[in-house]
């Protein structure tokens, strides 16, 4: 059996993988905590580490887990940013869960829009205490309008075809452009300012990168068409926090609503019901009442969970017992520059 630590465990990982590790002879060890550089030493004794958005993979913790003789880091999710690439090259493969279910996010991002948009969340804790008034819960139709789609990868392209079915125009911008999809389906690729000026929704399907860190800053700000909502299911370092509060206070944003938070590591997928947000830029986002806030339940259906298990469960396999890396990724496969496609491996 292959020994592996299974870092910052929800009893939704528990259920999902414990229901197909005996497929793939994997032993499972299920830790509540975060891997970081306090934590890292309950992965002594293991082959290998699986680990989560939030956990922090940097050099002290690659280093440590280099030492522990552990050559592989399987994350159960798609985006890798929380991981030092350059710090565990050479030493430990990494590979990740590159594709799920791409319409568990695409269908949330709709959930979160159609909820903004029409006040969902606000009508239903009025109805709750038997305040049935209509006061403040104007929304608009979303029948004509534009919607601007920030990355045409699986779930953004998802994303723009329902959107198409709800009669809107659809716009996106991204640097690969996928011109055969986008004719068949009647997208139209757009620059970036275009994107922001036009669109009355914009949503965020684009990975985050050094690129695309702050993405949506005071400058784009400043370009999106007065009284557009954002969506964000993407990575959260994708917006300027800061500067999108300045929008919400200045009544130049319509809304925003988020499934992601640049610093959501401290707060996300955790109870703090009973304790005080530290947090004065989480702490004022909550006060506003065209934001919606959910914390990283995009992925969270049956088939994506299960997607997650299954494909992290055979990475680990094929690694240990054919040396098999079809998910690894490194930062020179960022680069275009990664042995990978001759070899397999990226090292």
């Amino acid at each position: 059996m292959i020994k592996v630590a299974l870092f910052d465990a929800k009893p939704y990982d528990q259920e999902y993988f414990d229901r197909y590790r005996n497929d793939f002879e994997i032993e499972l060890k299920y830790f509540p905590v975060k891997l970081n550089p306090d934590t890292v030493a309950l992965a002594q004794g293991f082959q290998a580490v699986c680990a989560f958005v939030n956990d922090e993979i940097n050099a002290k913790v690659a280093e440590a887990l280099s030492q522990k003789g552990i050559p592989l880091i399987a994350l159960r999710c798609a985006g890798y940013n929380n991981v030092d690439l350059e710090a565990v090259w050479g030493k430990i493969h990494v590979v990740r869960v590159p594709a799920y279910s791409p319409h568990a996010v695409a269908e949330h991002a709709i959930a979160l829009l159609l909820a903004l948009n029409r006040k969902i969340h606000k009508a239903y804790i009025r109805t709750r205490e038997g305040n049935f008034s209509l006061s403040g819960l104007v929304g608009f139709d979303l029948y004509g309008k534009t919607a601007g789609i920030v990355g045409t990868g699986q779930i953004g392209r998802i994303m723009a075809e329902i959107l198409k079915g709800f009669g809107m125009r659809v716009v996106a911008t991204d640097p690969y452009p996928q011109e055969a999809w986008a004719k068949e389906k009647g997208v139209t690729y757009v620059s970036m300012n275009e994107l922001l000026g036009s669109s009355d929704v914009i949503s965020l399907h684009c990975p985050l990168t050094p690129e695309n860190f702050h993405l949506i800053n005071a400058d784009s700000l400043k370009l999106i068409k007065k009284g557009a909502l954002i969506i964000n299911t993407g990575r959260g370092a994708l917006i300027d926090t800061r500067a999108l509060i300045h929008a919400l206070k200045t009544n130049h944003l319509g809304g925003a609503a988020l499934d992601v938070y640049e610093e959501e590591e401290h707060y996300f997928f955790e109870d703090h019901s009973t304790t005080i947000i530290t947090d004065d830029v989480l702490a004022r986002l909550l006060t506003f009442p065209n934001v919606l806030i959910t914390g990283h339940q995009a992925f969270l259906t049956e088939e994506a969970l299960q997607g997650i298990a299954k494909t992290t469960l055979k990475n680990i396999h094929d690694f240990f017992i054919s040396g098999e890396l079809p998910n690894e990724i490194c930062y020179r496969c960022t680069q275009h520059t990664c042995r990978r496609k001759e070899t397999g491996r990226c090292f």
